[in-house]
């Protein structure tokens, strides 16, 4: 039983490592590309909360982030219409352009992963990747 907990931690660190190989070259960090492409998908004005929730992290380290990529001119913020003290944040041009160039080598893993693995597998991954985050998620909360 043990050596099977093991060798999940082990299995799961290993993708992480040669996951995080893949976002190599780029000129932010990876966590921040993230918050790139999630802005970017979003139909409506972003909040540093709606980037907390979603990324489940605190929101000093979302306002970090954002001060960040703002100083890099990838983010603007705007004064929010209906709460004074809140504020929006939108991506520039320069961050369009950012995206839309890694956007293939961001996604070439997972894309690999579905033609190797095949549509039902790759499938079943997702699901179980899906229902791992959200048990982690109500451990954690």
């Amino acid at each position: 039983m043990k050596e099977n907990i093991i060798l999940a931690a082990e299995e799961i660190a290993m993708f992480c490592r040669l996951q995080m190989y893949v976002k190599k070259g780029l000129p932010i960090r990876s966590s921040e590309m993230g918050v790139l492409i999630y802005i970017q998908k979003q139909d409506e004005a972003v909040t540093p909360l709606m980037i907390s929730n979603f990324f489940q992290i605190t929101k000093p380290s979302v306002t970090a982030m954002i001060n960040e990529l703002i100083k890099k001119e990838y983010l603007v913020k705007a004064p929010s219409v209906t709460d004074g003290r809140s504020y929006t944040v939108s991506i520039t041009d320069k961050g369009q352009k950012l995206v839309a160039s890694t956007h293939d080598e961001y996604f070439k893993a997972m894309e690999l992963l579905k033609e190797k693995m095949g549509v039902a597998d790759f499938d079943v991954f997702l699901r179980l990747l899906q229902s791992a985050n959200e048990i982690l998620k109500e451990a954690k909360g």
